[in-house]
């Protein structure tokens, strides 16, 4: 059965993974798409402002001013590292104007989060009749920033791309002759725009789908959890029960076969003709007739919860109520290799308790004691007055127990095992009726226990 729990448990934590990684799947999906839609909007958005008659202006004149370098480049006036070194200073003052236009028009759209936008020059090629000149080649992530927010490119998304050709003669006017030169050129430039902050937006978007999936996986986690626990604990209830019932049917087949044996006996001629071997036989019946009420009465009155019990509290003085209790315990063990020591507290105290039920539960961690003994058994009763509480320990000298043990001593039916083998045969109510007796009576019980050195138990009671 414990394999068969750890094997679900594990394919439950596995399914669980799995579903997690599915939904981390479908939310990444989500999130892309998202952006996705989120830049093609902004793009659809700001895509109509390079085509404006401002922006043709603009482009007009450093299309001319660009054009001029390259034909003073071509007429070896230039070198092509000279021909952008005279071309850069007027981009830039250009770019001024550029911005303050781009800016206000952003405005006018209201897109509700900043952007930076910038062109750049990705190659220049000049043309000659065959044979192609490269000016620049800006290659995959680099080009001539012209105007906008100089940003890294792979900061950026691509707006759109435009090619421009140029046809142009020039002629220079020199003594005795005509110098006629002729540009044929291609300019390839790109439009990119960065959206600060659009990854938060993305998320501020997602943001629902983002909750309602961790509320959803917190939710089937507890679920799992919840389901885990109780099959734990229905294993452990089914388990418990199994255990009482042997326990029980254990305990009652040693009396009923008594009974079974004396009630034959009756039937004998020489048992009825003999009045010694007739009453002989009367007190066998009578004495496990006791037993099975004995064992019932147990299972009834200990099954009682703290809120259940009844109490008939009278006051006591401590003195003589304890050494009343031990020198009954001493008759019922005086057959037994068991050595009891008592210290009692010097000042007087009344106790405010129910006499039969407090005993019972004290009778039980001394049986206990005996129980779980080694060899000769040494039990110490001692007794102390803490401020407005007063304690009762009673310590042994008994095969101990884990402290994993200490709380589940206390549960209904349960007893400490050693291995997989119950070594003491009982019910495992003793401990538990005596937990809820002294509950009922505003108390606690504490527990100190080393393996193979003994065991002490703590009762506290309050007192006036």
């Amino acid at each position: 059965m414990k394999q068969k729990i750890n094997i679900l448990i594990s394919t439950s934590v596995l399914t669980l993974l799995a579903l997690s990684a599915i939904q981390g799947y479908l939310i990444y999906n989500t999130y892309q798409l998202k952006k996705d839609v989120f830049i093609k909007e902004t793009k659809k958005s700001i895509l109509g402002i390079d085509n404006t008659k401002e922006m043709d202006s603009l482009a007009e004149l450093w299309h001319n001013e660009l054009t001029s370098n390259l034909i003073e480049y071509r007429k070896n006036n230039l070198l092509k590292k000279e021909a952008f070194e005279h071309f850069k200073p007027y981009t830039d003052s250009l770019n001024d104007v550029f911005k303050s236009y781009y800016d206000k028009e952003i405005q006018k759209i209201n897109l509700g989060y900043p952007i930076k936008y910038k062109k750049t020059i990705k190659s220049i090629v000049i043309f000659e009749n065959e044979t192609m000149d490269t000016v620049f080649y800006g290659g995959k992530d680099t080009g001539y920033f012209l105007f906008g927010d100089d940003f890294a490119d792979n900061q950026g998304t691509i707006i759109s791309k435009a090619r421009w050709f140029t046809e142009r003669d020039s002629e220079d006017d020199r003594p005795n002759e005509v110098l006629k030169t002729k540009l044929n050129v291609e300019v390839r430039t790109i439009d990119s725009m960065n959206i600060v902050g659009w990854k938060k937006i993305v998320f501020r978007q997602m943001a629902g789908l983002f909750i309602c999936s961790l509320l959803l996986f917190l939710f089937v986690v507890m679920l799992l959890f919840y389901s885990i626990k109780t099959l734990i604990q229905q294993k452990k209830i089914a388990d418990v029960r199994n255990d009482f019932i042997n326990n029980i049917t254990h305990e009652l087949k040693t009396p009923l076969a008594t009974l079974g044996i004396a009630s034959k006996s009756l039937r004998n001629n020489e048992v009825q003709n003999s009045p010694k071997l007739f009453s002989n036989a009367l007190d066998i019946l009578d004495r496990q007739n006791g037993r099975l009420q004995k064992l019932i009465d147990q299972v009834m009155s200990n099954t009682l919860g703290t809120d259940e019990i009844i109490l008939n509290k009278e006051e006591v003085l401590d003195t003589d109520y304890l050494n009343a209790v031990i020198e009954d315990f001493k008759l019922s063990v005086k057959n037994k290799d068991v050595t009891v020591k008592s210290k009692i507290e010097f000042a007087e105290v009344y106790l405010n308790i129910d006499k039969f039920l407090f005993t019972t539960g004290l009778l039980n961690i001394l049986d206990n004691a005996v129980k779980y003994g080694k060899g000769k058994t040494q039990i110490t009763v001692k007794t102390q007055l803490l401020k407005n509480e007063y304690q009762i320990s009673i310590s042994d000298n008994g095969i101990g127990m884990h402290e994993t043990e200490y709380n589940k001593i206390f549960d209904k039916f349960y007893r400490v095992t050693t291995g997989n083998v119950h070594d003491v045969k009982g019910l495992g109510l003793g401990l538990f009726y005596t937990d809820q007796v002294v509950k009922a009576h505003q108390g606690e019980v504490y527990i100190d226990s080393v393996i193979d050195e003994g065991t002490t138990f703590k009762i506290t009671i309050p007192i006036k």
